[in-house]
């Protein structure tokens, strides 16, 4: 038996709880953006995806306006890090409500490394790292779809499978889950996905 929940009589926060513990995990955009005044910013945000392969884009959701949004209205620039499980606490660290001329960067003693194709600074520690120039922002509801191509991969070498395989093992990258809960990657299954040529009766569809 489940229990039905209504958003429009929950309201929109009682309801954002409830949706963020049932779609888990939820990878990390840790979101390093330079303001037009020059002051660095660096914010996790857990609503993050690939939106397209060719060319390669990626995307994350502001939730309200936040300073990643409004540096990278200024700028058109911004680079989303890996969240690695070794930096847990300084990645929750940046999560913080700092004013706008405070980095984080700073505020969390997080070491900074120049971009290769824009602006805005790498997280140094960080196994990954994405270079990327604004794409579109997209507004849905109280929230924002910004959208990146990527200009830049960056990825730590000795994380790679041979040339371009990064392994998950080495990446380690930790997720969000309900409340103040996050995830670490846990057991790892490997399952091929069946060919239908090799499906049992060659099933083709209707």
């Amino acid at each position: 038996m489940k229990t039905d929940f209504d958003p429009a009589a929950m309201g929109g926060r009682s309801f954002y709880r409830l949706l963020t513990s049932v779609v888990v995990p939820r990878p990390i955009a840790w979101v390093s953006t330079v303001s037009s005044d020059g002051v660095d910013n660096l914010a996790p945000h857990s609503f993050f995806t690939i939106a397209s392969v060719n060319p390669p884009v990626v995307s994350f959701t502001s939730v309200g306006e936040k300073d990643s949004l409004r540096n990278i209205r200024e700028t058109g620039e911004f680079v989303i890090s890996l969240a690695p499980e070794n930096l847990f606490e300084a990645i929750n660290a940046t999560g913080t409500g700092f004013a706008a001329g405070i980095s984080e960067f700073d505020a969390a003693g997080i070491d900074r490394e120049p971009s290769s194709t824009v602006r805005p600074p790498r997280v140094a520690g960080s196994p990954v790292a994405l270079e990327c120039r604004l794409h579109e922002i997209h507004p849905v509801g109280d929230c924002f779809v910004v959208y990146g191509e990527i200009t830049c991969a960056a990825v730590q070498a000795d994380t790679l499978d041979g040339e371009s395989h990064p392994r998950i093992d080495k990446l380690r990258p930790l997720s969000r889950l309900g409340l103040n809960e996050w995830g670490t990657i846990g057991e790892v299954r490997d399952i091929k996905r069946i060919p239908a040529d090799e499906w049992p009766g060659h099933y083709r569809g209707a």
